[in-house]
């Protein structure tokens, strides 16, 4: 899978992310402080691994900032991304299962790395639910992403 990932630091766990992804198999594309010359601001590198997911060049995304607020928000601006800033793993298969989450949002102040292993795991082993409500609620997100009322 190719997988967009955004840091606006240079962290060991941002590093430990990649090197993980990379680890699992994934081809993995980096913007901002895990990219030498990006802009490192979290909405700049957030947008822009975001715009991959929405764009079908990546598959998914992870983004990371100080607490993970930021890069959730500003992936989130972005139409097509459902961002989950998860803390842990269990909230991690939630939002891919729920939510059909397509990026995932981590902290980089308190993901360690044996929560990161964690939350990939769960991340990763989740499937978007089947579920009648589940997926009506999928679609009335992107109905807000075309900035129209659900009927």
């Amino acid at each position: 899978m190719r997988i967009s990932v955004s840091s606006d630091m240079d962290e060991p766990v941002a590093r430990s992310l990649v090197a993980e992804l990379r680890g699992r198999g994934h081809e993995v594309v980096t913007h901002g402080a895990l990219r030498p010359g990006d802009d490192p601001q979290w909405a700049v590198c957030s947008e822009a691994a975001a715009r991959e997911v929405a764009a079908g060049t990546s598959e998914q995304a992870v983004v990371c900032c100080w607490t993970g607020t930021g890069a959730s928000i500003a992936a989130n601006k972005v139409p097509g991304v459902r961002a989950a800033l998860c803390t842990d793993a269990y909230t991690a298969d939630g939002a891919r299962r729920w939510n059909d989450a397509n990026v995932l949002a981590l902290s980089l102040r308190l993901t360690s790395e044996p929560l990161l292993k964690e939350i990939l795991d769960a991340w990763f082993a989740a499937a978007a639910s089947e579920d009648d409500d589940d997926r009506e609620n999928v679609a009335r997100i992107g109905l807000l992403d075309l900035n129209k009322p659900a009927p």
